[in-house]
């Protein structure tokens, strides 16, 4: 017996049954909003990593060399593939650019709640657009997304902020404050001690009185009040924009789901503007379910011409926790419409009808293990098929065949060349 590796994880019929149900549903909302389908390697250069996020990150990284010499990694995230697309297509690329994907991606990393090392992701970005519109857009996509798929606004909330109110807010303090850090910070400020949040704030710069007043303003209703503090362009400028996104949200149907949190900062940092985070209402669901925002200075980063962006990714592990707690999980049951069950040498005549079923886009399975006639009609039963079409030798020399409800258990002859004649999806009660 070999033994599953850690952190990877088997998905018998049932579950991927589910699972797909939740992807459908995610990859048709992007569709109706225009968003394209993009391919993306399961490989890429160790290198492309080390550039985006140091070294370091080589810990988290399942990376080796190829045979060819290459040190390559597993991807671990979509967005330096991405930007890399972008870049080598940027001239000719029809802006704006809307994509997603959804597929597997790896990290060498502590197996948690809705953390696994083999995970999977469904990412939307839009490129060339600075407009609050597109952040807006982004908005209204996830809530489009989480609402098909079953949920409703008391299961889920948008948190939103900006990030350059955090950084002005940090600048209006005397001093040399690391930005970076603190926004680190405040990232971490519901999964830390009080204690320990403030003492990271002072690590970053702030006092200890500084710490305190700024951890105040982050709690405030009143964004005036924030312009005020700081008096500056920055400031009143991300103030500014936060409510042109809202009001555009608004305007789409999505800003039911928004609040605004200044706490949220989102800890990548190559976000600049507004970012979000997805958080169950219930509070069931310990960690964000997801979360996006603006990055505009990534393709840039990454050698392209500037180019505004704004996007998220939706872990599948962490959204499914939220649709088991709300009881809107798809129960990953299998469905067959028709079973065609054959008694001799009945295949051609069997074969055809099975034929003419899948054609109307029905669910259809047939004997392809030569079993008796009562290990097939066990079979129907155990995979709950609605109709068993019996396809017999004594039945043929009538021309005919038999039509059973499987769940009444009632059945009737029907000529053979009828069915499935004109019927769509034809049951016992449409031949009896």
């Amino acid at each position: 017996m070999y033994e599953r590796i850690k952190g990877f994880r088997d998905f018998y019929p049932e579950e991927m049954r589910a699972r797909r149900a939740v992807t459908d549903g995610l990859e048709d909302a992007a569709r109706r909003y225009g968003f394209r389908e993009i391919g993306t390697p399961a490989l890429e250069r160790t290198q492309l990593y080390i550039d985006k996020s140091g070294e370091e990150i080589t810990d988290e990284l399942y990376n080796f060399t190829d045979q060819g010499g290459r040190d390559v990694a597993m991807t671990p995230e979509l967005t330096p593939t991405v930007a890399r697309m972008v870049v080598a297509k940027q001239q000719a690329l029809s802006k704006p650019i809307k994509w997603f994907s959804t597929r597997p991606f790896w990290r060498y990393e502590q197996v948690q709640q809705g953390r696994f090392r083999e995970f999977y992701q469904t990412n939307v970005d839009v490129f060339g657009s600075s407009e609050p519109e597109a952040d807006a857009e982004i908005l209204a996509y996830c809530a489009d997304a989480l609402t098909g798929l079953g949920l409703d606004g008391e299961d889920f909330e948008f948190r939103v902020s900006h990030r350059d109110i955090l950084g002005g807010l940090l600048e209006a303090f005397d001093g040399a404050v690391d930005t970076e850090a603190a926004i680190r910070a405040v990232d971490k400020r519901e999964k830390i001690e009080t204690g320990e949040y403030y003492g990271l704030l002072t690590d970053a710069g702030l006092d200890s009185a500084d710490a305190e007043q700024f951890d105040a303003l982050l709690s405030t209703d009143d964004l005036t009040e924030l312009v005020d503090f700081a008096g500056t362009d920055r400031v009143a400028a991300a103030v500014e924009n936060l409510e042109n996104v809202l009001a555009a949200a608004e305007d789409f149907g999505a800003r039911e789901y928004c609040t605004i949190s200044l706490e949220t900062a989102r800890g990548l940092d190559y976000y600049t503007g507004v970012v979000f985070e997805c958080f169950d209402s219930a509070g069931d669901v310990s960690r964000s379910v997801f979360g996006g925002g603006r990055y505009d200075d990534l393709i840039e980063g990454f050698g392209g011409q500037p180019t505004p962006a704004v996007g998220f990714a939706v872990g599948h592990e962490t959204l499914s926790l939220l649709l088991d707690r709300a009881d809107a999980r798809s129960d990953g049951a299998l469905d067959t419409d028709y079973y065609v069950l054959t008694v001799g040498d009945t295949r051609p005549v069997a074969a055809r009808i099975a034929r003419d079923l899948r054609e109307r886009g029905h669910v259809v399975e047939t004997d392809v293990s030569g079993r008796s006639f009562g290990a097939q009609m066990n079979y129907a039963d155990s995979i709950d098929a609605e109709t068993v079409v019996i396809v017999g030798e004594r039945d043929l020399e009538n021309d005919e065949i038999t039509v059973k409800e499987m769940h009444s258990g009632e059945q009737t002859t029907v000529p053979v060349e009828a069915f499935p004649g004109e019927h769509e999806r034809p049951t016992y009660d449409d031949v009896a």
